[in-house]
């Protein structure tokens, strides 16, 4: 279950990530069904996202994203050029989905105001080295 976690890029409590929905990363959802929550996001909530909580990759590092600029260095050889690019690009799993979701960084959510209703499993990383 960890190592399939760690292919969505999910390595703490609260992260978020968008991931195309095919036959492989199905059987994979199926797996971890119990420790992660998952659904279509519409284009307001990724907008809402990407401005509030966006961060991108660079040289390993958790980067905020200021402006177009920064897009347009990354990913201006894929033809996203701003951050609206970036936004379609994500909503509608254009050509370039993968090259724009791993140019974010994980986003980092909060958790639910109201808890938990039941806590049936506390994250616990393990190393399989």
């Amino acid at each position: 279950v960890y190592k399939r976690q760690l292919l969505f890029r999910l390595r703490q409590l609260h992260n978020g990530v968008f991931i195309k929905l095919n036959k492989a990363t199905t059987q994979m959802l199926k797996l971890i069904e119990p420790y992660v929550t998952f659904g279509y996001p519409n284009v307001e909530s990724i907008r809402k996202l990407v401005y509030k909580r966006g961060f991108m990759k660079e040289d390993g590092a958790r980067i905020p994203i200021q402006s177009n600029e920064q897009i347009e260095k990354h990913l201006g050889k894929y033809g996203i050029i701003c951050i609206e690019d970036l936004i379609h690009e994500i909503a509608y799993c254009g050509p370039h989905f993968k090259e724009a979701t791993n140019f974010l960084w994980p986003f980092k959510l909060n958790p639910p105001k109201s808890g938990f209703n039941v806590k049936r499993h506390s994250f616990i990383p393990v190393s399989y080295t």
